[in-house]
Order: C-alpha cells, then structure tokens, then sequence
C-alpha cells in the first residue's frame, strides 16, 4: 500500500512540475504576433556622405504619388528616419532646427513592405537609433480610409507620420510655440523629402486627413496630435 501511494504522489508532482513549465513557456509565434509588441528593431547606422548633392536634391524634389512592389530595405528606413529626426550632435541636437531645443517632434513609421521586419506600426528612438514596435499588422487600409481614400497611401513600402507634442514647445513659449511647431513639421518633412531623392525613392506628402482616427490607428498617446502623413517607396 505504501509503494503505491508513493508511486502515485510521484506522479502527482511530475505532472504539477510539467503543467508549471508548460505555464512559464513564452506564447508561441502566432499568440506573439498578436499581443501588444514591444519589439525592438535595431536600426543601421546612417550614411553620412552620398554620391548627389544638396544642389541636384533640391532641383529633383517631386510629389510622386506612385510606387513599385518592390520593397525597401531596412537601412532606407534608417537613413529617412535619420533626416528627420536624427542626432548629429553630443548635446543632443538634430538633423532639424527646433525651437529652443524643446524637440515637440515624433516619428512613427508604418511598415509595409520592408525586408526581414514585420508589419506593423513603429515609433522612432534616435536616442537609440531603434524602432519600437507600438501595433502589430496591415494599417494600410485604414490610413487610406482616413487620409480621404487617397489611394496611394494603400500603394506605399513605408508610410511615416509625423507627430507633435506641442506642449514641450508651448510650455516654454506660450502660443506663439504652436507657430514653431509648424516651422519644425516643415523642415523635417523637407529634410525626409530630400533624403528620399538621396535614396531614389518616390515620396510624397499628405496633411488632408481625419486626426483623431490616424491617431486610434497609430496608437498614439492622447498629447500627441498627427501633422503630416509621408508615403515612401521604391520607383
């Protein structure tokens, strides 16, 4: 009766023991793929010299309002998201002027078709040259929808939105800060603009679109406000 008993407690616990490992076990691929990500995706590190000059970028600048199905790759992000955002300075200064260096500025960038990262919604850290992975999946569709069913959106390798937290600059500078906001929106989305003929890549820019469902889309916090949607792809 003992040997039983024994031999049954035994088995008590290995099963106890196997059904605790099997709760620790990290969820599989596809239950990953649908959880909230926090996916980090360590970027390239930028060119810092090219082949074309500032002189032949500003002279081919062009809204290209059509793309290929080919698809971008990962340092062409890095080095778009680079223009905009991008440090160029130890004290933290970057590609774009900013008033008082208050930096109101976000980048996300939607993933559509980029080699080896997944689909999705990003958001840019150029403190550590990475992006962060905000919302999983195709947003294509929707984006099209609330940018006023400007097709082309749903035709893009990339899209990047710009984002401003205005009180960073507002708090310093009091309304008048919106109005630099403004400026700063504009020299970034040139300066991706201009990298985009760096990169021969098609481009264009989009302000005509529904702010609050980019925002839901985008997964945005509630200070940040959408002020430019960018579509980027290959020619």
């Amino acid at each position: 009766m003992k040997k039983y008993q024994i031999l049954t407690l035994s088995l008590a616990l290995i099963i106890t023991v196997i059904v605790a490992l099997t709760l620790l076990q990290p969820a599989n691929a596809e239950n990953r793929k649908n959880l909230p990500s926090s996916e980090k995706v360590k970027l390239p590190e930028p060119n810092l010299k090219s082949n074309i000059s500032i002189e032949e970028t500003l002279l081919n600048r062009r809204s290209v309002r059509g793309f290929s199905d080919f698809p971008m790759t990962l340092k062409q992000v890095s080095q778009l998201l680079w223009a905009g955002q991008g440090i160029t300075n130890p004290r933290g200064f970057r590609t774009a002027p900013s008033a008082g260096a208050t930096f109101p500025l976000e980048l996300y960038v939607v993933i559509n078709n980029v080699d080896g990262v997944g689909k999705g919604v990003y958001k840019y850290n150029p403190k550590e040259n990475e992006i962060i992975k905000v919302r999983d999946g195709d947003m294509l569709a929707e984006l099209t929808e609330s940018a006023l069913q400007q097709t082309w959106v749903k035709e893009a390798a990339i899209i990047i939105v710009i984002a401003a937290d205005y009180e960073r600059t507002t708090g310093r500078y009091g309304e008048r800060g919106i109005r630099y906001v403004h400026m700063e929106v504009g020299h970034v989305a040139q300066n991706i603009s201009l990298q985009g003929v760096a990169l021969n890549l098609s481009m264009t820019v989009i302000g005509a679109f529904r702010d609050a469902e980019i925002k839901k889309i985008l997964n945005m916090p509630e200070n940040e406000n959408p002020l430019y949607i960018i579509p980027i792809g290959n020619k």
